[in-house]
This record gives structure tokens, C-alpha cells and sequence, in this order.
């Protein structure tokens, strides 16, 4: 069995758990998530502490089991806590700023780009050149962070464009005459 499947997950304190046949559902203070649970995958549950289980002794079901057990663990920690994905603006000119629901980047171009942010998802800008985004479905918010530095990635030579605050740009060489 996965080693991730044999670790217990903890409900946090005011998440809610609640399960209708193969659908769980947790409610916590940051919003509401839920899941469907592969029919090859056991969960039991007892004292706020749940254990997942594969059903059979099949090579699918143990590997299920423990994609099972983390996307729950996630949920839990989303509807607890939540999620957030910091991004940076390197560049001359840069700029990025939260309207509502929707983000303005100066990113260079001609024109402004605009991207509107989906349900669920918070944008917030604490400095020009500084994207926050924060939700509760971890997902979700990896995937609207890939989205906006997909506009403009970090070039290798002189490191121009969006990244991740954690990110670490090699850069290149300049040629040489």
C-alpha cells in the first residue's frame, strides 16, 4: 500500500466532514469543498482523525488510494486555512493592479492584459510589481498563478517577465563578439 494512504488525516478544528455515498464534503471557516471518492478507495472515519484504505489488492487501487488521501488533505487544509501563490513583476514598466475581480498587467505590450479571475479566487495586488492570489482549492490557485505567468515567463538573459516569489531564473550568457 502507498506509504501517503497509511497516514491518517486530522480534521483541523471547525471543519465540518460529512459524506453521502461516494461524495465528501467538508465545510470549514474559509468556504466549502467537496470530492468524489473513487469506488476502489475505504474510508473510515473516527475520532476527527479519517484512514483511507484501498478495497482491493490491486496496483490501481493502492495508487488511488494515496492520490485519495492527499487531494482530501488538501481540501481540509483549504477550507481551514487556505491557499496562496505569491507572484513577482521583473521588468521595466511592469505593473499589475487588482480590480475587482479582474487583474490589469502592463507586461510590455502594446496593450494592457486582463485576466478575470474564476470563482472561488482572490486577487490582490500589496505592491505593483507583487500578485497575491489566495483561494481554498490548492488546484485551482496553482493553476490561475500558471495562467498569469504564462503571459509573460522569465526570459534567460535578463530574467524579465512573471515568476513565482520562490522561482530562481538561471540566466544565460550574453553572446560574445
Amino acid at each position: 500500500m502507498s506509504r501517503i494512504a497509511k497516514n491518517p488525516v486530522e480534521l483541523p478544528k471547525g471543519v465540518e466532514f460529512k459524506q453521502e455515498g461516494n461524495v465528501i464534503t467538508l465545510k470549514g471557516g474559509k468556504g466549502e469543498l467537496s470530492m468524489e471518492l473513487n469506488s476502489e478507495v475505504e474510508l473510515s472515519q473516527g475520532d476527527g482523525v479519517l484512514k483511507f484504505a484501498p478495497r482491493s489488492g490491486s496496483r490501481f487501487a493502492m495508487a488511488i488510494t494515496g492520490t485519495m488521501r492527499s487531494l482530501f488533505a488538501n481540501m481540509a487544509q483549504g477550507v481551514a486555512e487556505g491557499f496562496e501563490k505569491k507572484l513577482e513583476l521583473v521588468g521595466v514598466g511592469y505593473r499589475a493592479q487588482a480590480q475587482g475581480k479582474s487583474l490589469n498587467l502592463q507586461l510590455g505590450f502594446s496593450h494592457p492584459v486582463v485576466y478575470v479571475a474564476p470563482e472561488g479566487i482572490s486577487i490582490e495586488t500589496p505592491s505593483q510589481t507583487e500578485i497575491l492570489i489566495k483561494g481554498t482549492d490548492k488546484q485551482v490557485v496553482g493553476q490561475v498563478a500558471a495562467e498569469i505567468r504564462r503571459f509573460r515567463p522569465p526570459e534567460p538573459y535578463k530574467g524579465k517577465g512573471v515568476r513565482y516569489a520562490d522561482e530562481r531564473v538561471v540566466l544565460k550568457e550574453a553572446k560574445k563578439k
